[in-house]
Order: structure tokens, then sequence, then C-alpha cells
């Protein structure tokens, strides 16, 4: 791997030595310059290739309402401006940067204290995370949701009725629960709000690198005694998912509601709309016409013109808080229960209208 000098590196990306916070008399107790670049670089905000830096290459620049999470530029306009559409800036940018250093270590990001989410709250409780939480808080909210159902029958197909996706990576969002709203809740239903840890483990950096972007299972285990991994850590003595066993980490009961949940939208489309569903986690827009009936979206299947286009409300929300789930790869650490309570939530709510296995299960 190349090396570079602090020099090199941060004067080519406009960043000096003292916004880089590392002190030359302190090297034996803080990494080197040479270990945060090559850290950074092993990171998904440093890698040049991937799909999240390159998906414009061939328009020639990057719109305002992917710029401020796809590139250098279209974030240090968007937190030294006046930040009035959470996420999005009035013009596109161009190609070829990353999230480098200057996108964290500049005097707006430096200064951010508090950040517009989705659902059109001002969040101001992450700290000096602030500026992480501008890009991972998803693209949607309940509200979203609320306003494109609003006035519509829950059983009915609206034709100009789409999925609405959270996005990527909403940790911000889910670590604020009830606060932010960044699932589909239901009315009625009161909600987790933000998640509190311990001290010095409640914003972004108390416990993600900031240039690796990795945790360290050590950070948890000094508490959580013998855990092996992050998704085998538990506190909640209820058994959420009914199978007996209240020893598993949080994260199984999280991902047994998620798969029932699943099992209840293919239910649903089936019975009451008549219009196959199927998923895929890689593939936009995610729901897809199951034409083969078999429960899969395949190959030929998951592709764009087949896209699912049998929208009732109901089916919308439930897909949605699915995919909440399915992209916030960690809620089982950020938001344990309001994952729990949005499963529960969106599987009562079509148990209305099919056959739903809610025995055993408890909403926190």
């Amino acid at each position: 791997m190349q090396h570079f000098t602090l020099k090199s590196f941060c004067l080519a990306l406009g960043v000096s030595a003292a916004m880089v916070g590392t002190d030359a008399t302190a090297q034996d107790q803080a990494p080197t310059i040479s270990d945060i670049i090559e850290a950074w670089l092993a990171s998904p905000h440093g890698d040049r290739t991937s799909e999240a830096f390159t998906h414009w290459n061939e328009d020639g620049e990057i719109p305002g309402v992917c710029a401020v999470c796809h590139s250098s530029t279209g974030a240090i306009d968007y937190v030294s401006g006046p930040m009035t559409t959470p996420g999005v800036i009035d013009h596109a940018v161009g190609l070829g940067t990353t999230v480098d250093c200057v996108v964290c270590h500049n005097k707006s990001a430096a200064a951010l204290a508090s950040v517009p989410f989705p659902s059109g709250v001002v969040v101001d409780a992450f700290g000096s995370s602030a500026i992480c939480t501008v890009c991972h808080q998803g693209r949607a909210s309940s509200q979203t949701v609320e306003t494109k159902t609003a006035g519509l029958e829950d059983d009915e197909v609206v034709g100009d009725l789409g999925f609405i996706n959270v996005h990527y990576k909403p940790s911000a969002s889910t670590m604020m629960g009830g606060v932010a709203r960044g699932g589909f809740e239901y009315p009625g239903k009161t909600y987790k709000g933000q998640f509190t840890h311990v001290p010095d483990l409640n914003t972004c950096t108390d416990c993600h690198s900031p240039h690796s972007l990795q945790v360290s299972l050590e950070t948890c285990t000094t508490c959580h005694k013998g855990a092996e991994s992050f998704a085998s850590i538990r506190i909640s003595p209820a058994d959420f998912d009914g199978d007996g066993d209240t020893s598993e980490g949080i994260a199984g009961p999280i991902a047994e509601l998620h798969a029932r949940l699943g099992t209840a939208i293919q239910a649903y489309a089936n019975e009451v709309i008549k219009v196959p569903v199927a998923y895929s986690d890689h593939a936009y827009p995610y729901f897809f016409a199951d034409t083969d009936m078999d429960g899969i979206a395949g190959s030929g299947e998951a592709i764009y013109p087949n896209r699912y286009q049998s929208w009732t409300p109901r089916l919308l929300k439930a897909a949605y808080n699915y995919q909440l789930v399915a992209k916030e790869t960690a809620i089982y650490t950020h938001n344990p229960h309001y994952a729990l309570q949005l499963l529960y939530d969106s599987l009562e709510n079509l148990s209305e209208k099919v056959a739903v296995d809610m025995d055993g299960i408890v909403r926190p």
C-alpha cells in the first residue's frame, strides 16, 4: 500500500495537521498519521471504487439529492449552508471525491451542533458526532409514509403509490427512535425514544473508530462479559419472540420477527391484493412482482421493470419497516426495542387481514 506523509496527503485535501487532530508530542498515546490514513483508506469512506462513489460516473456529475453523502464537496456545501432540506443541496457537484478528511475536519463540521432529520425534527444529541448523523439518518421517515398514504383506504390498491425506501444504514435515526421517527410508527402506539447507553458510549465515535469505522468488541465485553459477538449481547429478560430462549442475543428475536414480517407481507400480497410479491435485498426498488410465485425474487424478476406496483397503504407501511430493519444492519445495537416495536406493530396490523403467527411474541 502506498504511504503518505501528513503534509502531502492532508495538504492535497486542504486539511491542516491541526484539523486532523493529532499531536506530534503524543505519538506514543495516539495513532500515527500513517495509521490514520491507512485506516481511512481501508474503510468504506475511502473506497473510491465503490458504487457509493462511482454510481454517477456515466452522468458526469452527482445530483444535489445524492451529493451530500456521496462526495466531500457536497457534504461541505451542505454543512456550511442553511441545511434547509435534510441531506440535500440545490446543485450538482463533480465526480472523484469520497468521504474524506475535509468532510469532518472543517470549521462548519466542527461547529455543527444540531442536524435536521427527514421527519422534520432537529436533533442536538450527538455532540462531536453530529457530522456523522448528516448521512446516517436515512432519507425517509414515518412522516414520509404518513403523507403518501393520507386519506387512502388501508387495503385499496393505489396505482401511483410506490415503495418508499428509507435508504441505507439509517443508524442515527434508529438510535433516536421515536424522537426522529425513522420507522413507520402506527397511530396510538408509543415508541422507544433515544437509546441511551452507559456514559461515554452514547455517540457515534464513542464506539466507532472515526477513521476505520470499526468497533472493538472489547469495548462491549467490559460490561457484557463473555459476549463472543455484538449480536450475542442481550440485557432484556423478556422472551420477545416466544421461543423460550432469553439467553440468545437480542439480535435473535429481531431476526425472527423480521422473518415473520416477510412471511406476513407475502401472505397479504397473495391473499388480499392477489398479486404475489418477493423481496431482494440488493436490487432496487427491492420489492418485485413474484411472477413464478416461488416466494423468491429471481434474477429475471429482480429488475426495475418488474418492480411491485400493487401497493396498498397497509402493505406499504409494513414493507417500509421491513426494509428499515433490513438496511439498518446493527439495529440490534443502536435501538433494539425500537426495532422490536416496529416489527410487532407491523405484524399486528397485517394480522387484521391475514393469519399471522403472533403466538408468544411480546412487545417491549
